[in-house]
């Protein structure tokens, strides 16, 4: 019961990191605009995140996203000290990766942890490849969906205006920011808290056949507290901010205007809600990136700082590898005391 309970802890606390290291992903383009200052911003941001909750139990009718994140290991392999190890391994990513302002992908890590972990234990007939694949290949294809939508979503909004005054549209657009803020912060709170969820309902599954009070047969019984802490660790965590990825997203990827702003924040919002129907994990930093990439390439292919974009590339797809050997590490080191 102590295992199990340390675990659900710790994967909270990671939820929590996950706030404030991905809150730069719903706050950055409104902060960078002057919108909102950095306060206001993140407590806009957190409390859609939150919001996400009542639409997954109520209007969406399930956690999808939790399910296929829970099925990333077999279930006849997963352990409690196989999820403690990936946990441990994902809080360590994040955190260097938040340390460094590196907007890497924080349910990539837990992902990649998970099933380093796993492997180290069992072998690699312990994953399901088709769940990781899936979920690996939209390390590129969800920036690429983002960018896409972006760049026809900008042509069409730039026609539709081209005869608006121009200060007229400035602030309207800084009005609109406030909405497509709010989508994709519903868009994170929907992916992101998800992810969380299916390790702890991976948790509560193992427990079951040891006995243990909180065990559940499959991720269709998890309880609603677990929903709930969930949302509302990931809440918190974005309310405490992330200014160092925040910089990176809005100033070093392409200089991001009101309407630039609007158009990145809601493709990246449509990109996310298309992930959540397919029910496939993403990242909120790689929609969002992407997006901000596709409205950039709309002026010119100059604006965009493609070397920052093959820098955030290069440590999107570390991200699974390095996460994994971590996970595996820690697997090791957390077999010799359990």
């Amino acid at each position: 019961m102590i295992l199990l309970i340390s675990i659900i802890i710790l994967a909270l606390a990671f939820d929590f990191i996950n706030g404030f290291h991905d809150a730069a992903n719903s706050i950055t383009t409104i902060v960078t605009t002057k919108v909102l200052t950095p306060f206001q911003a993140v407590i806009w941001a957190a409390f859609f995140n939150f919001v996400a909750f009542f639409i997954s139990k109520y209007i969406i009718g399930e956690f999808g996203i939790a399910n296929t994140v829970s099925k990333t290991v077999y279930e006849q392999f997963i352990t409690l000290p196989i999820i403690l190890a990936g946990v441990i391994g994902a809080v360590i990513w994040n955190l260097l990766t938040w340390w460094k302002g590196i907007p890497s992908s924080s349910s990539h890590t837990l992902i990649g942890g998970f099933a380093g972990a796993a492997i180290m234990a069992n072998g690699f007939q312990a994953i399901q490849g088709s769940v990781i694949f899936k979920i690996a290949a939209f390390i590129l294809l969800a920036p690429f969906i983002g960018m896409i939508i972006a760049f026809f979503t900008s042509m069409l909004v730039l026609y539709v205006c081209r005869n608006m005054n121009h200060s007229k549209a400035e602030v309207w657009f800084k009005h609109l920011q406030l909405i497509s803020s709010a989508l994709f912060s519903i868009g994170h709170g929907l992916n992101d808290s998800q992810k969380v969820m299916g390790i702890i309902a991976a948790a509560l599954i193992a427990a079951h056949p040891l006995h243990i009070g909180m065990g559940i047969h499959t991720v269709d019984d998890i309880p609603d507290w677990v929903a709930f802490s969930c949302f509302f660790a990931i809440s918190a965590g974005t309310m405490s901010g992330g200014w160092k990825i925040v910089k990176t997203m809005g100033t070093k990827i392409t200089k991001v205007t009101p309407f630039e702003g609007v158009v990145a924040e809601t493709s990246g919002a449509l990109t996310l809600f298309i992930t959540e129907y397919l029910k496939i994990p993403v990242s909120t930093t790689h929609t969002i990136a992407g997006s901000i990439m596709g409205v950039g390439a709309t002026k010119r292919l100059s604006a965009v700082r493609w070397g920052v974009t093959k820098d955030l590339m290069v440590a999107w797809l570390l991200t699974i590898p390095v996460s994994a050997l971590l996970g595996a590490l820690i697997y090791l080191l957390v077999s010799l005391f359990l």
